[in-house]
């Protein structure tokens, strides 16, 4: 049997087996950290990421410097704890537009899909400092994998894209590449992967997935840092058209809205 505190986890709460209640101590310790890492996002949206240090942090805080090492053991690892709270927030949005998109369209996977998407792109571009951080350009010594907790969190929300397309895949396989038409290089990579994932999914079909991700995030990141003002002032319908062609790739019907959007 594996007990766990609630505290510090990734998880969602059916994922525990077995959840004790945390002392006292347990529970102020925690309401510190969760404290620390607000206070340090609030910096980071309001002055960027070079703003956030554990100084900085202290004075916003009322405590000193020295303090805040019980702990964080160095800025790097407070920043990986608040990558770590942005992915699971993340993850959580998307979970939640995916259940309310299956439920208006009746478990169709096409709402789902979109919905996700949607959710992805409505979250960055409401939160650009926060996208900069996970999806930018790495901070030095702020690796994601370097940290069990932080590594988990990530997992979490790669898997929201990932669940989908599984579904899809389980439901209704569509046309892939076989194996011997794939680049070698690329081939071998795309076995690494699979083998990480733990999956027996074709190469061809994590291909697929991979060149949607990369649309997607390619649309969203462009926007995000306001790459494509050189042609569009509105960039959704923009989108919408990319919601299309990634339909296209999984052999799913779907139709972008037309006219004003809500």
């Amino acid at each position: 049997m594996t007990v766990k505190y609630v505290y510090g986890s990734c998880e969602r709460p059916e994922e525990a087996d077995v959840v004790q209640a945390p002392s006292r101590r347990d529970r102020v310790r925690a309401a510190t950290i969760d404290e620390i890492k607000q206070t340090a996002r609030r910096l980071l949206v309001a002055e960027g990421p070079n703003a956030v240090s554990l100084r900085a942090i202290a004075r916003e805080m009322g405590m000193t410097a020295p303090a805040l090492y019980r702990y964080f053991g160095s800025r790097e690892d407070l920043l990986r704890g608040v990558c770590g709270d942005i992915f699971t927030e993340l993850a959580e949005q998307i979970e939640g537009a995916i259940g309310s998109a299956a439920t208006a369209g009746g478990g169709d996977l096409a709402y789902k899909i979109a919905g996700a998407c949607r959710a992805f792109r409505g979250w960055a571009l409401a939160h650009r400092p926060e996208f900069s951080l996970v999806f930018g350009t790495p901070l030095p010594g702020v690796d994601v994998e370097d940290d069990d907790l932080t590594e988990e969190c990530a997992r979490r929300f790669a898997a929201t894209f990932f669940g989908l397309f599984l579904e899809l895949w389980q439901k209704r396989p569509f046309p892939v590449r076989a194996p011997e038409e794939i680049d070698p290089g690329l081939r071998d990579q795309l076995e690494r992967y699979r083998d990480g994932l733990g999956t027996d999914l074709p190469l061809g079909a994590l291909l697929t997935f991979l060149r949607g991700w990369v649309r997607l995030y390619g649309i969203v990141s462009l926007e995000v840092f306001g790459h494509l003002g050189f042609a569009l002032d509105d960039a959704e319908p923009m989108f919408e058209v990319t919601l299309a062609e990634l339909a296209g790739l999984v052999n799913v019907e779907y139709r972008p809205p037309r006219g004003p959007r809500p």
